[in-house]
């Protein structure tokens, strides 16, 4: 880190994961009070970011204004044995002073291993497949990266597809270990927290809802798109401008909230943990134009689904919600289960605002209950800057 004029040079990386973006650093990058004092590091990674900024557009800042791309990232060597590198994740609120570490980021979890391999923070074969075991430090659980190699270098060109992404890449396969274990905090960490499957959510002002409350990846709470009076196969445009509809979907998550034991009361929920957990609503699958103005068929999907994210409508799938949808879907009687019609699924592929996804989890059932030891998807990661920030002295 460097001085210059009223402001430090921070090193960082910018990087896409999957369909995000977020600045990287390491602990070891961060200035000196950014390592000791938490509010020091809030401070210093909103400011970033270009936030808090009333106008909501992080002009000042390397944010650009959606919740996809107002994330940052922490990588260092991991103390685990188990593990090579410890990942920590920060949403950055856009218009709020507040950085919310309360959950990952799956989509930028596929940049985690492209990283720590060109910081040198692991080692990698020159050809072939780098396994990287990560440490998901915000929720406590391990991923495994597999990350192609070429002539010693990432291979972070390629033809895999990603619908929300514009250009092809080279595919990285993520594993999220035992993704029901959630954090050691008691019930409110367990895989379904209320002990339920299925719970009825009742939000004053707004209604009651069949609800699946999991933590899986993230927490996440899942609802039909019927019980809110959507189709499922809304785009951002139908959801985002609608004030009145985005208080009800925030009211009902904040609720949720608080049914999982992750906050005391529904404001709690909504001004200290804005990132999680996610409100996604799904349906049976019905023909749409996605946002790229391609067709879905109906036919080619199992399932709409459509996620919350920091109080709007995503663009496309969190990576995170991804993986709570594949173990929704694997264990009988959740909402997803159910608009699957019923039974354990797998293997799944929904429809989500900018295309399709295909995921899969791997569920055993045990003792009268059910466990899930691994969801799987593909993502693709690339580098956009190397070199450093600019942030304002405090």
């Amino acid at each position: 880190m460097t001085q210059t004029n009223q402001q430090v040079a921070v090193r960082a990386m910018y990087m896409r994961g999957g369909t995000s973006k977020g600045v990287f650093f390491t602990p070891d990058d961060l200035p000196a009070a950014a390592r000791t004092d938490i509010a020091a590091r809030d401070r210093f990674m909103s400011r970033v970011m270009g936030s808090p900024d009333p106008y909501g557009k992080q002009i000042d800042g390397m944010g650009a204004a959606t919740s996809s791309t107002s994330k940052v990232v922490l990588v260092g060597k991991s103390t685990r044995p188990d593990c090579d590198v410890d990942y920590l994740f920060g949403a950055v609120a856009i218009e709020d002073p507040v950085v919310d570490w309360s959950g990952n980021c799956g989509n930028l979890s596929s940049a985690v291993g492209p990283y720590a391999i060109h910081r040198g923070l692991v080692d990698a074969p020159r050809d072939g497949i780098a396994v990287i075991r990560i440490w998901q430090a915000n929720i406590k659980q391990r991923i495994i990266a597999y990350v192609p190699m070429r002539d010693g270098q990432v291979d972070e060109l390629g033809e895999f597809e990603l619908d929300g992404v514009a250009f092809p890449a080279a595919e990285i396969k993520l594993e999220f270990l035992d993704p029901g274990a959630g954090k050691d905090d008691g019930a409110a960490g367990a895989m379904f927290p209320t002990g339920n499957r299925v719970d009825m959510l009742n939000v004053p002002g707004v209604g009651s809802f069949e609800a699946t409350l999991i933590n899986a990846g993230n927490p996440a709470i899942f609802v039909r798109a019927q019980a809110l009076g959507l189709s499922g196969a809304e785009l951002q445009d139908d959801i985002n401008g609608d004030t009145a509809l985005l208080r009800r979907l925030e009211a009902i998550r904040a609720h949720g909230t608080v049914a999982m034991g992750l906050a005391a009361t529904a404001e709690e929920a909504t001004a200290t943990r804005p990132h999680t957990p996610k409100l996604a609503f799904v349906a049976p699958p019905s023909p749409y134009t996605a946002a790229s103005g391609k067709a879905v068929q109906a036919g080619d999907i199992n399932m709409l689904a459509r996620i919350m994210s920091m109080g709007k409508l995503h663009h496309a799938m969190t990576g995170t919600g991804a993986v709570a949808i594949a173990v929704a879907a694997a264990i009988p009687d959740t909402v997803v289960s159910r608009t699957l019609g019923g039974g354990s699924h797998p293997r799944l592929v929904f429809g989500h605002p900018s295309g399709r996804l295909s995921v899969g989890a791997e569920a055993i059932e045990r003792d009268g209950g059910w466990k899930v030891t691994k969801a799987i998807m593909s993502r693709s990661a690339r580098r956009l800057m190397d070199g450093q920030v600019f942030v304002p002295i405090e």
